[in-house]
């Protein structure tokens, strides 16, 4: 009987650590450009093509590596940072496990070129799925570049679970943010399909984050500075009238290297208590210095995860810094009262048109008669009702028992009102349909504005005065993809210097007011990924702009808003569900009410 257990061939096991550490284009990026750091070098450059499917490359002017040890750097477990058990526990370095470059060969085309300072030549190697194929002199500058062809070209599995060029150009921009951020201190410049998206020079870290996100955010940060036995504590937080929905511009730092810690956002966010809107987080970019013998980075293969000695104190630091800086830069809770509502425009008015007012004379009045003359005043009602006597399909979202392919009219004129400031009662003769209202006019907002989209015929007014925003590299790029659609809604936009754009022009009836809160949402990586993948770029924007411009919970509707809504509810092509697939309205029948009350 042969035995059950074998040893795993060299390549199958290098395509399983592969598997752990390389996930994507992004993870080939982070190991390399880590590699570039620990190897001391002061100007690097990340090139990219077809969103790193195609090409990846690393070029770095730093130590290189000696020509004897080439082939070994190849090499799972083969690393030049751990000697000895105990450097486990003393690391300064990002890569110690020897694993990053070994996983890359074994499932990509790798081309390396290394030379340091006492070389006269480079030195040239050249692998191949894991197997080296050539190997010889060349003629490169000091330090070192890796070229990575045809990532996963034999594990057509984990290719084809890659997502679209898009989404795999976020994750690497976002990997790069993190070792930049990281390293104010080398040069960083980053180039994709042949257009620079980057390049940051030797700047310091608050400077370093205006160069990322935007010269707008040196207005955005407070410092942080506290240093006890334990920890330093470096970095920013972001002012609260600054925050964002989404958690993009969150960014822990030990050591330099770049983690994830649901324990210290728990810190920050617990120090900004009181003074976030809901549903708003907290952004801060922070660098903790920390003894590396207090802390476990080897509990995780990507190395993004990390474990504290002292992890209580860590966090009564932590916190402690982050409300002292609150404090000292006068950031105090404030009360956030909703807009007068005076000055709020009531739904049912956004689109209709001013009237001249009728002037009524009274021929028999005389000033100098003692009587009184009372003026008749009328009122012409301006909704429309016909939409009302629409039938809606009443499906199995629904909770009546047994009629749920009965068809209701909603009569003319019906008397409607509004429950729990959320839900609009329509009474109907032997039962009432209950409507989620901001479900209602997220549905409404969806199809009006795909239908701009597609037929691109949609409305645009003239903005008085241009708004002036500017755009960072990530979301530059992704504007490029989606400019078509936003020009199909109605917005007018130039580009007037490289990262400047003006706003010359909205769609009609838009509130100017949320111009630029929108455009940055489109823009939006973080807020995009909620949005499946599987549905298209127009899909996505229809669904972010009904999402954020909807009526909320909360919201105070006149009578004529409710029939307003309600008319333009009806007249949707889809009544059951949301754009988010939720259940808009059910129905509750007189019989289950009876049931409930006997």
């Amino acid at each position: 009987m042969s035995p059950r257990i074998k040893l795993l061939p060299d390549n199958i096991s290098n395509q399983i650590a592969a598997g752990e550490v390389i996930q994507r284009p992004s993870s080939v990026v982070k190991e390399l450009l880590e590699n570039a750091v620990d190897a001391g070098a002061k100007n690097i450059q990340l090139i990219i093509k077809d969103s790193g499917k195609t090409l990846i490359q690393v070029i770095d002017d730093g130590s290189g590596i000696m020509s004897e040890d080439l082939n070994l750097a190849f090499v799972r477990h083969a690393t030049s940072k751990i000697r000895k058990t105990a450097d486990l526990y003393t690391l300064s370095t990002k890569g110690f496990r020897g694993e990053a470059l070994a996983s890359i060969a074994a499932i990509s085309n790798v081309e390396a070129h290394t030379r340091t300072s006492k070389d006269e030549v480079s030195h040239y190697l050249k692998i191949e799925g894991g197997k080296i194929t050539e190997q010889s002199l060349s003629t490169q500058p000091n330090g070192t570049s890796i070229l990575i062809k045809n990532l996963f070209f034999n594990v057509p599995a984990r290719r084809n679970f890659l997502r679209s060029d898009t989404v795999e150009l976020k994750h690497i921009i976002d990997e790069f943010h993190r070792v930049s951020l990281a390293h104010p201190d080398i040069n960083f410049s980053f180039f994709n399909n042949g257009n620079e998206l980057f390049d940051l020079s030797i700047k310091e870290t608050r400077k370093r984050i205006c160069s990322i996100f935007g010269s707008k955010w040196d207005n955005y940060l407070i410092p942080i500075s506290e240093t006890t036995s334990l920890t330093t504590i470096e970095g920013f937080v972001v002012k609260p009238e600054f925050s964002k929905k989404t958690r993009g511009h969150q960014f822990f730092f030990v050591n330099n290297r770049y983690i994830k810690s649901s324990f210290l956002h728990h810190a920050v966010n617990s120090a900004f208590e009181g003074l976030l809107r809901t549903g708003y987080y907290p952004g801060y970019f922070l660098y903790l210095t920390v003894d590396p013998k207090s802390i476990d980075i080897n509990i995780h293969p990507t190395k993004t995860e990390i474990k504290f000695e002292e992890e209580q104190s860590i966090y009564s630091i932590l916190r402690a810094a982050v409300k002292h800086s609150l404090g000292i830069f006068q950031v105090t809770p404030t009360l956030d009262f909703d807009q007068d509502k005076s000055f709020e425009i009531p739904y049912s008015l956004h689109q209709k048109k001013p009237s001249f007012p009728t002037i009524e004379v009274d021929s028999s009045f005389n000033p100098f008669l003692n009587t009184s003359v009372t003026f008749k005043k009328q009122k012409e009602e301006s909704w429309r009702t016909e939409s009302l006597n629409k039938k809606i399909d009443i499906n199995s979202n629904d909770n009546s028992s047994n009629n749920n392919n009965e068809l209701i009219d909603v009569p003319k004129k019906k008397r409607v009102f509004q429950l729990f400031l959320k839900y609009i009662v329509c009474p109907l003769q032997s039962s009432m349909v209950i409507i989620d209202q901001g479900r209602a006019h997220q549905r409404v907002l969806y199809e009006r504005f795909l239908s701009s989209i597609t037929s691109k015929k949609s409305l645009s007014q003239q903005l008085l005065f241009p708004l002036e925003i500017k755009l960072n590299s990530k979301q530059i790029n992704e504007y490029q993809e989606v400019k078509d659609i936003i020009e199909s809604l109605g917005f007018k936009i130039k580009q007037k210097k490289e990262s400047i754009f003006l706003i010359e022009g909205c769609p009609e009836n838009f509130p100017h007011s949320k111009i630029e809160e929108l455009i940055e949402s489109i823009l939006s990586s973080d807020y995009n990924e909620k949005i499946k993948e599987n549905f298209s770029q127009a899909d996505k924007i229809a669904k972010i702009l009904a999402k954020k411009l909807s009526i909320k919970t909360g919201k105070n509707l006149e009578s004529e808003e409710l029939h307003s809504l309600l008319d333009d509810f009806f007249g949707c092509k889809e009544t059951r569900v949301s754009p988010f697939n939720k259940p808009i309205f059910i129905t509750l029948e007189k019989s289950e009410i009876d049931h409930k009350l006997n």
